[in-house]
């Protein structure tokens, strides 16, 4: 396990937030990447099953895996719980702040590459994903593997991953090693970890991780919602008449266009220049900076600072959050408050 530097809601099983902060950079180390799990980390299979409605079922072991032509991709990924702690009333859960994400370049064969091999039906409608992990979930009371599935046509696209590199190196057992999903875009519960068999289906699973848990609005958990935060300054500082902010903004479901920033805590909003956003591979978050932010000469002045992202398709964040009986996709924006000497 890399050296680990993380805010630890949990140590068995480990769910763990990224410490986000000045020092926080466009890639994370893995030692610093959020982590989520929901069983103990079990002991990989050395291969991959793959059945269903296939012509040619078969299993794939790690080192054919390894062999197939790879594809590089920073990705951001979010858990579907992250900002559940900001809500009211509370909610059950993982009490995730907003460190529950990270971003990290995965390395691996195109999901479509394994599955064009096994020929899929063309009744197929889904294909189910299973990790080694398996326990008792506290409100199902029976042991079961963590399952998820995803449509045929997003399994098929080009850009999810069977991954076995993590920023360039094996990827450690916490986060999914030695072979996970990466699903760029979604929440983290699609990217499977530790993979030990993939089924193609001829009907939607109505699995416990898919039709109970990570569903809003009676549907399963997709696209990341938009999101901003600042990790400059931090909340309850204080700083000089000209100070700086910095963050992140990202969204699953389209590129970040645009980022406002409220030094009253949402009730007005300015665009900041597009030159403070920095370019970023579609599925990576995207850094911002703005220098100089001047306040009038004066006393004492307290500020309560915001960020909010918009994307491509003009999905934003909202100022209150959207209660939900599960605490998911709570994207509201979040002040800081800073106090500034004029």
């Amino acid at each position: 396990m890399p050296e680990r530097d993380l805010l630890v809601l949990s140590e068995e099983p480990l769910n763990a937030e990224t410490k986000l902060g000045e020092r926080t950079g466009t890639i994370t180390p893995a030692g610093r990447h959020y982590v989520r799990t929901h069983f103990p980390v079990p002991h990989a299979p050395g291969a991959i099953a793959v059945d269903g409605a296939v012509g040619r079922p078969m299993s794939i072991t790690f080192d054919e895996i390894r062999s197939l032509p790879v594809k590089t991709l920073a990705v951001t990924l979010e858990c579907a719980g992250n900002g559940r702690r900001f809500l009211e009333p509370k909610v059950p859960g993982e009490q995730w702040g907003l460190g529950a994400v990270g971003t990290a370049e995965w390395t691996g064969a195109p999901l479509r590459a394994l599955l064009e091999r096994v020929a899929p039906d063309s009744k197929a409608v889904e294909v189910l994903f299973r990790g080694a992990d398996e326990g008792v979930p506290k409100d199902l009371g029976r042991r079961i593997a963590y399952e998820r599935s995803l449509p045929v046509a997003e399994a098929m696209s080009a850009d999810v991953l069977v991954a076995h590199l993590m920023n360039g190196g094996p990827i450690p057992p916490e986060h999914g090693g030695p072979l996970r999903l990466v699903v760029p875009g979604w929440y983290g519960m699609a990217s499977v970890k530790w993979l030990s068999r993939i089924t193609v289906l001829e009907e939607p699973f109505v699995g416990f991780y898919q039709t109970d848990r990570y569903v809003l609005d009676r549907s399963p958990l997709r696209a990341i919602a938009p999101r901003a935060i600042l990790t400059h300054p931090q909340d309850g500082t204080r700083h000089e008449r000209a100070i700086w902010i910095a963050g992140f903004a990202w969204s699953g479901a389209a590129p970040i266009t645009r980022v406002d920033l409220s030094t009253d805590g949402g009730e007005s909003w300015d665009k900041l220049p597009d030159a403070y956003l920095e370019d970023s591979p579609r599925y990576a978050w995207r850094h911002f900076r703005f220098e100089h932010l001047l306040t009038k000469r004066s006393a004492v002045q307290h500020w309560s600072l915001a960020v909010r992202a918009t994307d491509a398709l003009g999905n934003t964040q909202p100022v209150q959050a959207k209660w939900n009986a599960l605490g998911y996709a709570n994207n509201a924006i979040r002040t800081v408050r800073v106090e500034v000497l004029g």
